[in-house]
């Protein structure tokens, strides 16, 4: 595929998720490089001076008051060891190629002050499929020092890393690949540390996958229009234009496209659905809201210096500051959690209504047989099971934190904690519409009187091509997990 190039501007989150999950190489623009040697001039000609420079010639966080004078390269080795501090699962392959090609990405921009020639080494473990293993807590938001540590310690030959499908020593999946461990330079270390790029790079697969899944939910609703003989005329534009909620006339263009060619619309329906049908526009236009908000958040960071301290290339100065600190990015996030559990809790109500006891002209259970015939009702109670997993994963935690390094660092907001539970809401959602898709394919086999649109027969097929018509009562946990594996392709 085509590489993706960096510019220090122009990265988004399929850009990342082509880098992640499709190891599409990286190549950065020659102005890049420009900015890069002219940061790194700025930054040794303040060191020179005198200038006290955070994390360069004075200690880290409780340690700021702690000068550095002696040895100062050895001294960024110094600190990326003592942050390897880490603990709990390895991140995945993807979340690591992401958060490399966050760093890289926001080291583009030209605030960090990094040598050149670090930067490329960076670049080139990338490229050259070299991923370090890194540990997935230790984070709380204000940088990702702690994991991003592990990380830098690949690229100076320590720690552990994965290529070509096995792990190593860094030094020597570094020598397999043709590569030397790089040498750190004044601030190289901090350079590669301080920033958020494990909540950035995360964060763009999963809102990579939360929009794919908001298409899928979108379908699975049609479907349930079909399946409950629904009152399409809700999604009439005049209705959403009279109170243009956030995505709303959007989302029920979107809906009503699905259905066209739909008996439905020319049927006589009921003059009411159940709320979750009657109000799936205002839900999924809420929800498709909040997807652009953390999406622009993202794509903020990919493109900006968020180093500390930050080299102002413009005004040929070092200042020190708070932009590694990601509020906006942690409220993005719980909000789209929030989002994505009232548009699942929707697909829950949907799926009850579709498999209740004779609802809406249904068989009882969704059951051809009758009589003490199951059908789809104990699969009930894995949907509730899901549709409460989801409830507590979308508590927020962006206010649970603690002072630490001597009440230096008093605030904090546990970003890559509010991705991380996002993403988990994310797959358990993607069991929630497979559900719902299976009962509603059951409902409109049960309707033989109804003509699908061209949208809803589409996923109609999809739902088929893995689950046939449930005749006589089975288990369907391996069918919702198959239909689980292609929404996910």
């Amino acid at each position: 595929m085509s590489p993706v190039v960096f510019s220090g501007a122009t990265t988004t989150i399929a850009d990342i998720a082509a880098i992640a999950r499709k190891n599409a190489a990286v190549q950065v623009e020659p102005a890049v490089y420009d900015r890069l040697e002219k940061g790194r001039t700025l930054l040794d000609r303040a060191a020179s001076s005198g200038q006290q420079i955070y994390g360069l010639n004075t200690g880290l966080g409780a340690n700021l008051k702690t000068s550095v004078t002696e040895d100062i390269s050895a001294f960024q080795q110094q600190l990326v060891r003592g942050r390897g501090m880490g603990v709990g699962p390895s991140l995945e392959r993807d979340a690591t190629r992401a958060l490399m090609a966050a760093r890289l990405s926001m080291l583009a921009v030209g605030g960090s002050g990094i040598s050149p020639s670090v930067f490329n080494d960076l670049l080139a473990l990338l490229n050259r499929q070299i991923h370090p293993v890194i540990p997935s807590i230790g984070s709380i938001g204000a940088g990702d020092l702690v994991l991003l540590a592990a990380m830098a310690s690949t690229l100076i030959g320590e720690g552990s890393a994965e290529y070509q499908g096995k792990v190593y020593p860094s030094a020597q999946a570094l020598k397999k690949a043709g590569l030397a461990p790089s040498a750190l330079g004044p601030k190289d270390g901090l350079s590669l540390l301080n920033a958020s790029a494990v909540s950035v790079g995360r964060g763009a697969l999963v809102a990579i996958d939360a929009g794919a899944l908001l298409d899928c939910q979108r379908r699975s609703i049609a479907l349930s229009f079909e399946a409950l003989g629904g009152n399409p005329r809700i999604l009439t534009p005049a209705i959403q234009i009279a109170r243009p909620a956030a995505g709303q006339v959007e989302e029920a263009e979107k809906l009503l496209a699905l259905l066209e060619g739909s008996s439905l619309l020319e049927a006589k329906t009921a003059i009411q659905d159940p709320l979750s049908l009657r109000c799936a526009a205002p839900i999924q236009g809420a929800l498709a809201h909040a997807l652009k908000a953390a999406t622009d958040a993202i794509e903020l960071e990919l493109n900006s210096a968020a180093d500390n301290p930050l080299v102002i290339i413009d005004e040929d100065r070092v200042l020190s500051t708070g932009n590694f600190h990601t509020p906006s990015l942690a409220l993005a996030f719980e909000t789209l959690g929030l989002a994505i559990a009232q548009a699942a809790l929707a697909s829950a109500a949907r799926f009850i209504q579709i498999t209740g006891s004779g609802r809406h002209g249904l068989p009882r259970y969704l059951s051809p047989v009758g009589g003490a015939s199951a059908g789809f009702v104990p699969l009930q109670k894995t949907v509730a099971a899901i549709a409460g997993a989801i409830r507590s994963k979308a508590n927020p935690v962006l206010l649970d934190f603690l002072a630490v390094s001597e009440g230096v660092e008093d605030h904090a907001t546990q970003t890559p904690l509010a991705v991380a539970k996002c993403a988990e809401i994310v797959d358990l959602w993607r069991h929630l519409v497979a559900c719902e898709m299976l009962a509603a394919a059951q409902a409109i086999d049960l309707r033989p009187e109804l003509r699908c649109g061209r949208g809803t027969r589409q996923t109609y097929d999809l739902v088929r091509a893995v689950s046939p018509k449930l005749e006589a009562d089975r288990a369907l946990g391996a069918e919702v997990l198959a239909l689980v594996d292609s929404l996910r392709q």
